[in-house]
This record gives C-alpha cells, structure tokens and sequence, in this order.
C-alpha cells in the first residue's frame, strides 16, 4: 500500500489435470448461476483478536449495503459470507477451505492479524481466489502469491517515519524492545523495527521477551528498568501491553510505550486505565483532517451506528469492498481468475482509509 496518510495516535493522554478442469468448470457454473456474489469474512468475532474482526466486519457490511443500493456488482448483489476464526490457526484454515469448496466465494476478506493471513493465503493461493486482508501488517503476506492482497499501512512504511519522528521531536535514543515470541506478527514487527534503525543513532538497551497470555511481566520491567530507556517498543497486542505498562508503573517508571495497529483497541485504554497514558500507537486512519472521502464516511457510518466514530477496522473493511467491486465491474466478471487483474491494477485508488496503491 502505498500513499497512505500516516496516523500516529497518543493513547489515554492524545490517543491432476482433468480433475483440475472439472473443478474450474464447476466453480465458473456455479458462480454464474448464483443469485449474489459471496465475499467471505475471515477474522474473529470471538475471542482475543475480536476488536480486530467484529468492527472489519462492519465495515464490509457497510460498502456491501452501498454497493447493492447502488446496483450491485455486474447485476449481482454482494453477499457478505460470516464465519468466526475465534483467532485460530487450524480454523482459519478450515474456514478458507469452506468458503472455496462449499461457498464458492468469489474473494475472501481478512483476516486483520498477519499471522492468521498467512495460514490463509497458501490456500486461496492453490485454488485461485483472490484474498485481501484488511489489516495484515507485517512482512510476508504479499509474497505468498499473486492473488493474495492487502489494503493496510505497512509496518515497514510506518516504522522508519516514527523512529525518525521520535528521534527529531522526544530526543529519543535508547530503545527497549518487547516482543511476544508466539506471535508472528509481533515477531515480524520487531524485526522490521531492527532494521529500521540500522545506520541511525537509536540504540536497543535491552531485549525482552513474552508470550501473548502471560499476565506477569515483572521480570522484564525489572531487567528493562536496570537499562534505563528513553521508551519501550512493544510489537505485539493489547492486553499484553496494557498489563506491560501497568507493571511498569507499579515499579515507579515513567516510561511510555508504543507500537503498531495491535495495540489499537479500546481494550488498551479500559485494562490499562492511567498506567498507559502517553503511550503512542500508530495507525493508518484517523477520522482526524479527513479527505473528502474520509469525511463522507465518517458522516454515514456517524447516521448508520448512533454518532460513533468509525475506527482502522471498519475502514480497511469498507475499502476492501469497495475496491473488489470495481475490479469485478471492470473486469466484467465475478471469476477471481479473471478479475483478479483488475485488482492488481488499483492505483491511487480514493479509499477512506487513505489512496491506495498495490505494488506489483
């Protein structure tokens, strides 16, 4: 993605052959005698990666509704195809194979956790269905076949400018590092953090690691207060590092914390309370200075759910609707085999989540 408005946010404080061809035939005549075109939905609705999931899938509903109002895609209404992956590997994997073969979705959307899209994607990958999460992060995904896409803010965009910018603007030199080592996505972002900061005046004092589901961490605010760091890095979820901070406040530091769109939930602020103001999470959306685009959304999702405010989630799902449709339409098909170009294609696409581009 590229081109996308980078937001930082301060949180509490500023916040076989003939077999083969027996399958193609079968997936374009069933398609085509279908009364709707079927996106699948992969992502939590339950569970510890839920805030991820629950608002992605408003999102989509949400461009699905506006794009059958408006006519649908090639005379078809979009049909959104739920399922709840509850943030599980072997799920995930069972709910990709079902959309295929039992579903036949067109494309599938999600999941948000990087690690969960690259269980996924090897599979739509091998049968020709277009994936496109909204929200994996982190390095990888892209890499695991032409038809797999993403419409996020990358960590290896985002990372440099906020070491840069905390560098210019908080004097910031000493890093501590915290990663949760059964996370791929946290895995991924620390080390695209370490090499971001190669070739810079940003040291790492100290390295520690957890596990997500650990709820004790005050061995490592030990070790990391003995190092003295300007700011600790933190590359995985939430609830892990609101309880990261609420150990460091307990043992007197007044250190920050910040990280990637994992730590971007509600969550962080009512677990967390007080010990996590001042902590910065970066995003790539904020209903904050909005495009035209942005504004529009943000008016209707306001109408459609009571004055909230839409969040990354609900935006990234809404784009990735709207940005399936119209390579469909262009396309002139619902077949991933053949509109699957026109995705590729999409460049400076006007989304409100930010213009997105897709490298080839």
């Amino acid at each position: 993605m590229e081109g996308i408005c980078l937001k930082l946010q301060r949180v509490g404080v500023f916040f076989l052959i003939i077999l083969a061809v027996i399958g193609t035939f079968v997936y374009g005549i069933s398609n085509a005698a279908s009364e709707t075109v079927k996106i699948g939905f992969l992502g939590a609705l339950t569970g510890d990666v839920a805030m991820y999931g629950q608002p992605t899938l408003v999102g989509m509903k949400m461009a699905a509704d506006k794009v059958n109002k408006a006519g649908g895609v090639n005379g078809k209404k979009i049909e959104i195809v739920e399922a709840d992956n509850r943030g599980d590997k072997q799920e995930s994997a069972t709910i990709v194979q079902r959309f295929i073969s039992r579903d036949k979705v067109a494309a599938i959307i999600g999941d948000p956790c990087t690690g969960l899209t690259k269980v996924a994607a090897p599979i739509a990958e091998r049968s020709k269905v277009v994936l496109l999460s909204a929200g994996a992060t982190g390095p990888g995904v892209v890499e695991l076949g032409k038809y797999i896409f993403r419409d996020t803010l990358l960590d290896t965009v985002a990372v440099p400018v906020l070491i840069d910018y905390f560098a210019k603007n908080f004097g910031y030199r000493k890093i501590a590092i915290i990663t949760s080592d059964n996370n791929d996505y946290s895995v991924g972002l620390t080390q695209v953090f370490k090499d971001a900061i190669k070739g810079k005046a940003i040291k790492i004092v100290t390295e520690e690691k957890i596990k997500d589901g650990d709820k004790d961490f005050s061995a490592q605010i030990t070790n990391i207060k003995a190092k003295n760091p300007d700011i600790i890095f933190f590359s995985g979820y939430y609830t892990e590092g609101s309880l990261i901070m609420k150990e460091a406040r307990k043992q007197g530091m007044k250190i920050n914390l910040f990280g990637g769109d994992g730590l971007y939930s509600p969550t962080l602020i009512s677990l967390g309370g007080s010990a996590i103001e001042g902590s910065m999470v970066y995003v790539g959306f904020s209903p904050e200075q909005p495009t035209p685009e942005t504004a529009k959304f943000i008016s209707e999702f306001k109408a459609a759910n009571s004055g909230k405010l839409p969040g990354l989630f609900e935006s990234q799902g809404y784009d990735a609707v709207t940005i399936l449709a119209d390579a469909m339409k262009a396309a002139k098909s619902i077949d991933p085999k053949v509109f699957r170009n026109q995705v590729a294609k999409t460049s400076n696409f006007k989304g409100v989540s930010g213009n997105i581009t897709f490298r080839a």
